[in-house]
């Protein structure tokens, strides 16, 4: 089959669509929908997170470098792609989708009760890269609804998240295989 070369952004795989939680000096707090995502380091724990110059929540963690990267399932996807349309500068996301904020322990911005997964981050780098500017958050604290942890793991089927990929939410599939399950079958 021929290759045809085309102009498409964001085309690599789908990813992660989170809720990232701001707050500002005077206590003003903020939710931004984020796609461009993703795990940068396992030890420390260090999630990426892009965000454009221009959108409140850039502004946010040029104040206070502290974020909650929150995991919404699918039950969540309209207030989800809400608070990516609209700007907290004019709204309260909090309100307008009676998100309920919950304290977090180590970071001022609170964490989305309705969320079954929270991570506590604090800024360590900031790169421009373009079009967004990429934060280097170190995870400071996992938070996880009991009902989809057995304590050492998260159960993602039970969270039903969703991923974005060129302008669509899709539903993550069945579990297909597991880490270095290939070098098992090979020693059988």
């Amino acid at each position: 089959m021929s290759k045809k070369i085309i102009d498409v952004s964001g085309a690599l795989f789908p990813t992660p669509v989170v809720l990232v939680t701001t707050i500002s000096n005077n206590g003003q707090t903020n939710i931004i929908t984020l796609a461009w995502v993703g795990v940068v380091c396992s030890t420390p724990f260090m999630v990426g997170i892009s965000i454009r110059p221009q959108r409140y929540s850039h502004l946010l963690i040029s104040e206070i470098p502290e974020v909650v990267i929150n995991l919404p399932g699918k039950d969540l996807i309209e207030k989800t792609d809400y608070c990516g349309t609209v700007s907290g500068r004019q709204v309260d996301k909090f309100s307008s989708t009676n998100f309920t904020p919950l304290p977090a322990k180590h970071v001022r911005p609170p964490l989305i009760k309705e969320c079954p997964v929270n991570l506590e981050a604090k800024v360590e780098r900031t790169t421009s890269l373009g079009a967004h500017d990429h934060y280097f958050c170190r995870v400071l604290a996992v938070h996880a609804d009991k009902n989809v942890t057995d304590g050492r793991r998260i159960n993602y089927q039970l969270i039903k998240p969703f991923v974005y990929l060129q302008n669509d939410y899709l539903e993550l599939g069945k579990n297909i295989g597991y880490y270095a399950y290939t070098k098992k079958k090979s020693n059988s």
